[in-house]
């Protein structure tokens, strides 16, 4: 019979590997918190704090533009808050980042495949009168939500393609793989007693809702981490490339006055067009990340062979609960 200190280990373990979901106690009690009559309570607290917050900062800028970004932001920022907080995010998302950022040495030869063609077409944006007259024009408050409507889409063409990862995971999962995958782990010895004992799985390998919600959330947020930096390189390129090859005469050509500063030799508009190609360059990225199959190959091989091997150890755990 299982004991409870072994269940308890193989828990921890879920935890520390950014699975909190797949621990039943944890699962049932994010499941409450999902509730409509929850989420709608969080909406409400989300409306109350956004409407002063959005007109304090409308009117302080004196731009509508400022107030309703401002808005929907705090709005963003109280679901999120729950999320970490109650939902047990900030796990999954520890986990995640961490795998990412510790393995940068992989990723320089993947974004190098991106890279490359990607400052090719958004370079001739960069020196594009049009786009200058657009991305300069546009103030804090919109350029604001232009950024998070590209950020928008980009999540959610990534949750629209991520759980197409997953499909292979528990297919042809049988029980000499358990064994395998559970090596090192405090489920190796249930796995080892299932290998003598059972013909078969014990129960289903198929994973579905909040687990399954699990593992495409770890996937998210790590593609998301490396969108970001992306992003941030590419601003950082434009920024240095504007201040060599942009002159201020030029500028004001096309955008029809003297450039403002921002800080010593960086113009405002310089900075609003750099951030607004880096914004559009994240969305392509992560369309790139996910439609070319040697660059997904690469780079979710470490991440997928983890969360492969979640599903067994679920499998695992499920008999262990069992007994």
């Amino acid at each position: 019979m299982a004991q409870p200190a072994d269940v308890r280990a193989v828990e921890n373990w879920f935890v520390a590997n950014g699975l909190p979901y797949f621990v039943d106690h944890i699962r049932d009690d994010v499941t409450r918190r999902l509730r409509p009559r929850r989420l709608l309570a969080v909406l409400l607290v989300g409306v109350v704090l956004a409407i002063p917050v959005g007109a304090g900062v409308g009117l302080w800028a004196d731009q509508w533009s400022y107030g309703v970004s401002s808005a929907l932001t705090t709005v963003a920022v109280v679901f999120g808050l729950y999320a970490l907080l109650t939902l047990k995010a900030w796990l999954w998302i520890r986990w995640a980042a961490g795998q990412t950022l510790g393995s940068l040495s992989l990723m320089v030869p993947l974004v190098t495949r991106a890279l490359p063609l990607l400052l090719l077409f958004i370079t001739f944006l960069f020196i594009n009168a049009e786009v200058w007259q657009v991305g300069a024009t546009l103030d804090g408050g919109i350029m604001w939500a232009a950024v998070m409507l590209f950020a928008a889409f980009a999540v959610g063409f990534l949750l629209s393609r991520l759980p197409e990862e997953l499909d292979a995971f528990d297919r042809n999962l049988g029980v000499d793989g358990l064994v395998g995958a559970c090596r090192g782990t405090p489920l190796e010895s249930e796995a080892n007693r299932l290998r003598e004992t059972s013909a078969g799985l014990p129960v289903a390998a198929e994973v579905t809702g909040l687990q399954k919600a699990n593992l495409v959330l770890v996937l998210l947020v790590a593609q998301v981490v490396q969108v970001l930096l992306l992003s941030i390189s590419v601003f950082g390129f434009f920024i240095l490339f504007g201040m060599v090859a942009m002159d201020d005469s030029v500028i004001e050509t096309w955008v029809g006055h003297p450039p403002e500063t921002f800080i010593g030799p960086v113009s405002r508009e310089l900075v609003q067009v750099s951030v607004f190609l880096a914004a559009f360059s994240g969305l392509y990225f992560a369309v790139y990340a996910v439609t070319d199959e040697l660059y997904r190959k690469q780079f979710f091989t470490t991440i997928t062979r983890e969360l492969e091997r979640a599903v067994s150890a679920r499998v695992v755990y499920r008999s262990m609960r069992r007994r």
